[in-house]
């Protein structure tokens, strides 16, 4: 290295004390950025453990996040993997609280679950800040790939927009062109009802009422006679878990299902479960994920339902999926640094139990099929865990919308 012999024996004492720093700079950041920090890879789940989502993602996200390690291998370059679970409540402000202190205090690289729309956009806003990966396994609203898009993004199992391409161009077609909805008020609910809208109104159909439902809603009441006095075809349902076990149970009991064709826009296979088929069976609905659909999932499954009891949700694949997905960049790159495990996420294909034709996109849509599935009736069903039919797979570039410009962080349209 060469220096300026002109500069005052002062100014060549700064400037090379100002070298000195700069290389030390340089080295330090080479130590951090490369390995793993804390000499561990540690993971955090976040999700509604017990409330309106808990059977959606809730302990068995946990279960499915511990299941993607030990197949993983139990260890990172030598190290330990370790995962902690937190319960949000559904609530923006415990789950940004949480995230902060995994993130900043206990050295959480990266944090999955995320059903809440509303606590996903606050646990991304530290996440982001912080440059770590979120890896949004159960939450459905799109905000997270255009609005509020960020590098560190990855929205894995599902989104708004493929739900409604999927279950409601269908019954467009079919002649059903007055819709009322039933919604979830918050963020994913009205997300929802935004986008089925506007393929209703592009396919000549008309919206002629909707009612908005607080999040953890027990009597329907009062939203299905609404609905019932709208003169609909189709009563649509923009909610989910526990939400949307409660308003189809009411819409049954009211009489409302034998006046109009009820829809679930997203229904997990916990919800279908959870009611008797002689309510449910044959609506057709939209999914990522089915447990019966080949000899993978379903050895998957089987192994997941041995360890949890439970039939395994797309939410709970999408954990699985997403966290085998980031170990195996982890390994690849050999850092849980977050910029270079996003980047080696984007490059590699994801290929699992869970992922069909799989690429996560820049903008971190991870793009995939989707299945439009028809419920089984009672005596359709071999066991109790036979809930769907699946009648078509929705390649991934016709589920998902396209990627947004301001989104493209990899500078490429893939």
């Amino acid at each position: 290295m060469k220096f300026n012999t002109n500069i005052p024996k002062a100014g060549l004492k700064t400037a090379l004390s100002c070298s000195v720093a700069a290389l030390m700079s340089v080295a330090a950041f080479s130590v951090q950025a490369g390995g793993l920090s804390d000499n561990k890879v540690k993971l955090g789940v976040l999700a509604d453990m017990s409330g309106p989502y808990g059977d959606v993602c809730g302990k068995h996200c946990v279960d499915a996040v511990n299941m993607a390690v030990e197949d993983f291998g139990g260890s990172m370059l030598g190290k330990p993997i370790e995962v902690v679970s937190a319960d949000d409540q559904n609530k923006p402000d415990l789950g940004s609280a949480k995230a902060r202190e995994w993130i900043e205090s206990e050295g959480v690289d990266a944090i999955n679950g995320l059903v809440a729309s509303s606590v996903v956009g606050a646990v991304a806003q530290v996440a982001n800040v912080n440059e770590k990966p979120i890896l949004i396994s159960g939450a459905g609203s799109n905000t997270f790939t255009t609005k509020t898009c960020s590098p560190f993004n990855a929205h894995w199992t599902y989104d708004v927009v493929a739900l409604a391409r999927g279950t409601v161009k269908p019954l467009m077609d079919s002649g059903k062109k007055k819709w009322f909805f039933i919604t979830a008020d918050y963020a994913f609910g009205h997300a929802l009802e935004k986008v089925a809208t506007g393929i209703i109104e592009t396919n000549g159909g008309t919206v002629v009422g909707s009612a908005s439902a607080p999040l953890g809603t027990t009597d329907y009441s009062s939203f299905v006679l609404q609905a019932m006095s709208s003169g609909a075809d189709v009563v649509a349902l923009a909610n989910a878990g526990k939400d949307f076990v409660n308003s189809l149970k009411g819409a049954a009991e009211f009489g409302l299902s034998q006046q109009a064709t009820m829809v679930g826009l997203l229904v997990f296979s916990s919800d279908t479960k959870s009611i008797d088929a002689s309510i449910i069976g044959d609506m057709r609905l939209t999914t990522g994920f089915y447990w019966d659909r080949d000899d993978e999932s379903r050895a998957w499954a089987k192994r997941f339902m041995d360890r949890t009891g439970a039939i395994p949700t797309m939410a709970h694949a999408g954990a699985y999926s997403s966290t085998l997905h980031y170990l195996n960049a982890v390994k690849a790159t050999g850092t849980d640094e977050g910029k270079a495990v996003m980047a080696q996420m984007k490059a590699l294909h994801p290929n699992d139990i869970f992922a069909r034709n799989a690429v996560l996109r820049a903008d971190g849509r991870m793009v995939h099929d989707m299945y439009q599935v028809r419920v089984k009736k009672g005596n359709e069903r071999k066991n109790p865990n036979d809930l769907y039919e699946i009648e078509k797979v929705i390649p991934g570039d016709e589920a998902f919308g396209a990627m947004k410009a301001e989104c493209n962080f990899k500078g490429s349209t893939i």
